[in-house]
């Protein structure tokens, strides 16, 4: 689909336990949410002595002693620092800086598409090192906010491992690597607060219109102006998702509110790294469109009442279910929408190759059509 405000599925899992899990979800929209990206320029003894026989004394003294909770916890903390900040690098651009991870032993490293802007060279520094690299532009997707860079003459490289994102549950420890504020190799702690949130970011140089992210992973753990493109870990040292956005507070003038977070899930960069390597380009979007170009359309008092169709992709699924330029849609399988950004939120819910009924405004009238859905197109 083609569209002044992107509209998209989220990845499939080929379950239906997770979509039912998000289906309360479709229509969720957290507004307004700030790229997180490109920033400007002795231990206690546990006796374990056996049962007395009759007429002796237990023998408290004797037994293994183990550290406690906190020691145990804080070591595991830092065995997973050790184990995957060297795979976390600094990004700079002319414009600013960020972060990302090593994907393999040739170089690759993703980040997101707000992060590379409309650069196609940068400098990579890497964790507890003063030296730069040089690195080149593979490919961007601005409709998941994702990009791959591949760096150069950079030894010793460790590349992260990537977990099944679809395996992650609330309440899993997590840990947030990255450059926040030009701070390189920082490390921020928290859980995951909830799996399958789809938002949607503000405008950036990667993507004008925005860009609508399904499927993402909230976490409590701090991500501020340069955390974009690092790594959210599990206490497995695993990869689960890249961190990108952060909520801010419409009482607060805007400011983050603190500890909601969101970062891409990892299926989704296994799905779109990839291809990027391959290809330089994503082919296989994997998310669903109507195949419209749209607008929002404001009603008399200038509030958002609906999403005008400005363009029709010819041979696409909304020609084929008979829409047509003119056409305001204003509900999606009985749901409200008044803004693109809301239609985005819903089809992110939703599987390329299932019927939506899409519900339009033509010549006065309501009307109903049956929508097999498409693949959503690659911008540009």
């Amino acid at each position: 689909m083609s569209s002044t405000s992107p509209t998209a599925r989220p990845d499939e899992d080929g379950t239906h336990g997770r979509r039912r899990r998000r289906a309360a979800l479709a229509a969720f929209l957290l507004v307004p949410l700030a790229i997180a990206g490109c920033t400007d320029g002795g231990g206690s003894e546990t006796p374990t002595g056996t049962s007395a026989a009759a007429g002796a004394s237990a023998d408290t003294s004797a037994g293994s002693s183990a550290g406690s909770p906190a020691e145990t916890l804080q070591e595991s903390y830092q065995q997973v620092i050790r184990d995957v900040l060297p795979s976390v690098v600094e990004i700079r651009t002319t414009n600013g800086l960020g972060s990302g991870v090593v994907l393999d032993a040739d170089g690759n490293i993703v980040t997101n598409s707000h992060v590379v802007g409309s650069a196609t060279e940068f400098q990579v520094q890497f964790a507890n090192s003063a030296t730069s690299y040089p690195a080149t532009l593979v490919g961007t997707y601005p409709q998941n906010d994702l990009a791959v860079i591949r760096v150069e003459g950079a030894p010793d490289l460790q590349p992260a491992t990537l977990a099944d994102s679809d395996a992650v549950e609330v309440g899993t420890l997590v840990l947030a690597m990255g450059n926040p504020l030009g701070l390189s190799s920082s490390v921020s702690d928290g859980i995951v607060s909830a799996t399958g949130r789809t938002v949607s970011e503000p405008p950036s140089e990667a993507a004008p219109a925005g860009a609508t992210l399904p499927g993402t992973i909230q976490t409590s753990a701090a991500i501020n102006p340069g955390n974009s493109g690092g790594a959210l870990v599990n206490m497995q040292g695993e990869v689960i998702g890249i961190p990108t956005l952060a909520a801010t507070s419409p009482a607060g003038g805007g400011g983050a509110a603190p500890g909601i977070g969101f970062a891409i899930p990892s299926n989704t960069v296994k799905n779109v790294a990839p291809q990027l390597i391959e290809d330089g380009e994503v082919t296989d979007t994997d998310r669903a469109a109507l195949g419209v170009t749209v607008t929002t359309v404001a009603d008399s008092s200038g509030q958002a009442a609906g999403v005008g169709v400005v363009g029709v992709e010819p041979g696409g699924a909304a020609e084929a279910a008979g829409l047509r330029e003119g056409d305001v849609i204003t509900a999606l399988n009985g749901q409200r929408v008044s803004s693109t950004a809301e239609l985005s939120a819903l089809l992110a819910d939703l599987e390329v190759g299932e019927t939506a009924e899409v519900t339009v405004q033509r010549g006065g009238e309501e009307q109903t059509f049956q929508v097999e859905l498409g693949e959503l197109a690659v911008a540009g």
